[in-house]
Formats: structure tokens, C-alpha cells, sequence
């Protein structure tokens, strides 16, 4: 066999973003082979049985991808994405919502609804909300000498167009606090919108991040949320959706291929180099057009690119990158008999059953008490069980003919996700969670928080509980350093053009040409936001004459091209 292969493109990692960059670059007709270090493919989209016929997410869950431009220019449909949804239609509010609290349920009120609806611009005609949606995630970020301002902000643009009531240039100053404030009624219901925001990526008590933690939320609620929560398989059955379409168009793929050095020539990303203990014979393959890294951003260039060919004051920034966020401990919960809620927690038939909930969602006092637990004191378990604030998905919101649990008289309900302290600035150490002791208590604290709504919890019922730690996550896939899908500190001062260094965040790798970067940690807005990172490298691609693509793609519009360069909007 050839100890050597000529591709056009090689991406290293076949995790969800290298994956979709694959599916673009093939269906362009470039030849693609794609290097993953694990024995299979799909990164963070992955559902896995710890148990026969029981089926849990150890990370993803969500579908934070309604408005992705991928759905149309990847065809999913064509290669066995089936969920129930049309990301472009319009929602009728939820009348008979619900936020949980120690006290009950808190109504949400009619000014809470309208108000959502008009700061998620759903009021504003059928394209609005996915225009919103597509601006602040599916939109690469302008280039460096281009001054940003209330003017040329995508997502200032869309409210300018279609809300100019609710535009104004101090959006770009507030939290998701002060604007849900100006909107919203109830403190529940901002407080349980906050929550989903801080869990799913931007920390919406920071300021300047209002509209990026509002679109987060909005990212899984209605209209964009699916329904079933997952697609069909679960995340790792969009995931097998996303690899067919990318083999389909040529694209190949090669597990069990660490790589151990990007080829720098002449200043130009040339090929790659495998480890000796990789399964594939071909241990140097060239790259004719360009090396795309899906990997983590320090082993990108601290372990595979290394000093030779890095400025020491730039690879300095690498080594001190604040990779600081929230991190997520998940659990699942199997048992004998359906969760049923307690009396106060309980709505009349038919929407009595468990459909999972977001609690203890009263105020902003409880909120920011956990946000100083996990960001600020880094402990653990300094909260009384009723005081943490959590979020969990019922096995009823999943499809009924592909459930989550297979096993007769058995029921796996589950993720219920609870941001605690990263494992590395945890003041108890790295693995404080993980050792036997520490993580049978969590897993009673998280029980025992549960109970709080749940009335049958009981030994008699409960039959396992199956949790995966922050630490547990990050070494399955390094990628999810953090814990939430965007991978890194979620502020301003990460954010879109400053993502995560200025001179990175248009994909490209200075100094080098050739090579460019397409992972969460290293590119804008993060890997769960499906389709966004390959979809806006894209627009550098077609820029840099590496690919050009077919009538099926359209760019974003509002989308800047680089002076000099072709416009990914003329390709």
C-alpha cells in the first residue's frame, strides 16, 4: 500500500464541524479526506448505551440548528434526516405555560409571551426569527479593518429592518436582563429564559451579550425547536445523516488517525503527518489546496503546528487562552414506573404527564447564587438541593417509535443538566468530582433536587442513576473544554470578531497559508449551533479560491467580503 496521498482538502477531526466542512467542500467536487483520532466519527454528537436497550445523550441533546442554511444546501433529507419540524414556520405561543419554582408553577403571562415574541422578532413576519437566528450565528465574522458598529452588527441590521421599535444602539451595551426587563412581566420567566441562555452558551447577566443570550435561548424554543427533541437515532442519528451527505459527495474518512504535525512548506499548509501508531499505511498526505483543523485550538498549535513555524508572542496568547465556562454535570435517571410530579407541580389531563421542566427558576437572587457557585467560588456542593437550578428532558418528548429506553417495564428519563464549577478552576482540584465518594454524592444531590418536583424518586422505583461529570465529557472529546457548545469564555470579549483572538476569528491562521481552523474552541458561534462553522468557513473558502461552489449555495447577507479577494456572495 502507498506510504503517501494526494488530496485537494484534508480536514483533521471528524467531529460535527469537520464533518459538515467535508459535506460543503465534496459537494463543491473537491476530493476530502478527513483524519479522526477516535475508532468512530461524531464528536459531541454521540448517543451511546451504558445499559442493553437504554439510550442516554452524554452530551448533546438539543437541536440548536433550526435556521441553519444547511438543512436546504445539504439536502439532509436525502440521506436519512427525518425530524418532525419546519424551521421556518410560524408558532402559535404556548397558552397554558409554566415555570417552575419552589413555591409551584408561575404562570407565564400574555405580556410575558408577546414580549419574547417581539425582543425574538417573531412578530415581525415569517422570516424575521430565522433571519435573527441566522445573523448572530450563520454569518462569519467581518473582516479586521472593518469598524463594528450599531450600523453593520448582523443582527442590528435585522432589527433595524424588521423591529426598529425595539432597535437601539444600547442593545449593544445591555444584559438579557435589562432587555427582557423593558419587555418581559414575570421574574420567573425572564429568570428561567436567563438560565437557558447561561446553560446553553452565552451568559446572558453579562453585558454587551443580550442578543447573543437571547438568540441562544431562542436557538431551542419555538419555532425553531424540533419536535421530537432529537431527530430520529438521537444527535448521533443527525449525525449519520450529516457523514452520508459528505460521503455521498466523495468525501473519505479515516478513524484511528491521529495526526502528529500539520506540514508547514515554504510558509504554505502542505499535508499532514500521521502518528506511527495510526491504522492507515499512507502516513503523509498532501493537501493541493488547503489543511483545515477541526481539532481543539492549543493542540492545533501547540502540539501539531508547534514554535518552528508560530510568532512566540502569538503562540504565548495560545498557551494563556482563557478556555474558562460553563460546565454541565448530566444525568439520567431509569426507573420502574414514569416520573410522576407532586401535587403542586401537577397541570389537569392531558398535560400531566412528565415532560421534564426547568426549576428552581423563581428569581434573580437564585440565579445569581448559582452563577457565583460555578463562576466565581468554583465549589461544590455548597447549595441546598431546593436552591439549584437545573434543567431535564422526559423520555416523552423524544419520538415514540424510536425511544430512548427499549427495555420492558423500564423508563430513562434524562439529560437533567446542572452547570457546576470547570473542572480546572475547581478549587477542590480537577478530578473533585469524579472520585467514587464525591460523585455518589452528586448523584444524590441531583436526586434529591429532582424530588423537589418529583414524587416517586423512592428506592422502589429508582433503579439507577447514570451521570457523566464535566471532567467525564472533556475526555471524551476535548472539544467540549467548557462544557457548553460554544467551548470557550462566553462574553464580549469572546465574542464573533474577537473570537476567540482577533486575527483567527475569519478562520484563517496567520502567517500561514492554507491553513484554517474549524473547531468550537477556535471559530465562531460554536459546535451545537449545527452547520454554522462549516457553513461561514465556507465564505473564507470561496474568498481564498479554494472552493467554489455550485447554484445551491447562497451566502449570508450580510456577509462583508475582504477587499482584494472574491465575494463568497458572486461564487
Amino acid at each position: 500500500m502507498a506510504t503517501e496521498e494526494t488530496y485537494d482538502v484534508v480536514i483533521i477531526g471528524a467531529g460535527h464541524n469537520g464533518t459538515t466542512t467535508a459535506a460543503y467542500l465534496a459537494k463543491c467536487g473537491l476530493s476530502v479526506c478527513v483524519l479522526e483520532e477516535r475508532p468512530e466519527s461524531g464528536g459531541a454528537q454521540e448517543t451511546v448505551e451504558p445499559l442493553a436497550g437504554v439510550r442516554i445523550q452524554p452530551h448533546a441533546i438539543a437541536n440548536y440548528g433550526g435556521s441553519a442554511p444547511g438543512w436546504e444546501q445539504l439536502e439532509l433529507w436525502k440521506y436519512g434526516f427525518r425530524m418532525d419540524w419546519d424551521p421556518n414556520a410560524t408558532v402559535e405561543l404556548d397558552t397554558d405555560r409554566y415555570i417552575f419554582t419552589r413555591d409551584g408553577l408561575s404562570r407565564v403571562t400574555d405580556q410575558d409571551k408577546m414580549g419574547w415574541a417581539k425582543i425574538a422578532c417573531m412578530l415581525a413576519g415569517e422570516d424575521a426569527f430565522r433571519d435573527l437566528m441566522r445573523a448572530t450565528f450563520w454569518c462569519p465574522p467581518h473582516p479586521p479593518d472593518v469598524e463594528l458598529n450599531e450600523n453593520n452588527i448582523p443582527f442590528m441590521q435585522v432589527y433595524k429592518q424588521h423591529q426598529p421599535d425595539v432597535w437601539t444602539r444600547e442593545l449593544l451595551e445591555m444584559t438579557m436582563f435589562d432587555l427582557m426587563d423593558e419587555y418581559l412581566e414575570t421574574e420567573p420567566f425572564k429568570v428561567s429564559q436567563a438560565y437557558i441562555a447561561l446553560s446553553s452558551g452565552a451568559h446572558g447577566h453579562m453585558e454587551g451579550v443580550a442578543i447573543p443570550a437571547l438568540c441562544s435561548a431562542a436557538t431551542v424554543m419555538p419555532p425553531a425547536v424540533a419536535k421530537p427533541v432529537a431527530a430520529r437515532g438521537n444527535m448521533h442519528g443527525y449525525f449519520h445523516a450529516l457523514i452520508r451527505a459528505a460521503i455521498a459527495h466523495g468525501a473519505v474518512f479515516r478513524t484511528c488517525c491521529p495526526v502528529e504535525e500539520i506540514i508547514i512548506s515554504n510558509g504554505r499548509a502542505a499535508g499532514v503527518r500521521l502518528r506511527d501508531d495510526a491504522t492507515w499505511a499512507a502516513k503523509t498526505i498532501w493537501a493541493r489546496k488547503a489543511v483545515i483543523s477541526a481539532a481543539h485550538i492549543k493542540p492545533t498549535f501547540l502540539d501539531m503546528i508547534g514554535p518552528r513555524h508560530l510568532d512566540a508572542g502569538f503562540l504565548q496568547r495560545i498557551k494563556d487562552l482563557s478556555l474558562k465556562g460553563g460546565s454541565l454535570y448530566m444525568s439520567h435517571y431509569l426507573t420502574r414506573d414514569e416520573f410522576r410530579y407532586r401535587d403542586k407541580y401537577r397541570l389537569p389531563p392531558p398535560k400531566d404527564a412528565f415532560t421534564g421542566a426547568f426549576f428552581n427558576m423563581e428569581s434573580r437572587e437564585i440565579y445569581f447564587k448559582n452563577v457565583e457557585n460555578v463562576l466565581g467560588r468554583q465549589e461544590n456542593l455548597t447549595l441546598a438541593p431546593d436552591e439549584a437550578m437545573w434543567g431535564m428532558v422526559a423520555s416523552s418528548l423524544y419520538d415514540p417509535t424510536n425511544p430512548q429506553c427499549t427495555r420492558p417495564d423500564r423508563h430513562i428519563n434524562g439529560p437533567l443538566w446542572m452547570m457546576v464549577p470547570t473542572p480546572q478552576y475547581n478549587v477542590d482540584g480537577m478530578t473533585a468530582m469524579d472520585k467514587a465518594d464525591e460523585k455518589k454524592k452528586w448523584d444524590e444531590f441531583m436526586r434529591a433536587s429532582l424530588a423537589c418536583i418529583v414524587e416517586n424518586l423512592d428506592d422502589d422505583n429508582l433503579i439507577r442513576i447514570i451521570s457523566d461529570s464535566p471532567l467525564e465529557q472533556e475526555m471524551r472529546n476535548t472539544g467540549m473544554l467548557g462544557g457548553s457548545w460554544y467551548g470557550i469564555r462566553c462574553d464580549r470579549d469572546q465574542w464573533w470578531n474577537e473570537r476567540p483572538l482577533p486575527e483567527l476569528a475569519r478562520y484563517r491562521v496567520p502567517g500561514i497559508d492554507g491553513l484554517y481552523l474549524a473547531h468550537q474552541s477556535a471559530a465562531h458561534p460554536g459546535g451545537l449551533c449545527l452547520m454554522a462553522v462549516g457553513y461561514n468557513l465556507m465564505h473564507i473558502l470561496i474568498e481564498d479560491e479554494v472552493a467554489d461552489p455550485g447554484d445551491w449555495w447562497y451566502a449570508s447577507p450580510w456577509y462583508i467580503p475582504e477587499e482584494g479577494k472574491r465575494p463568497a456572495n458572486a461564487a
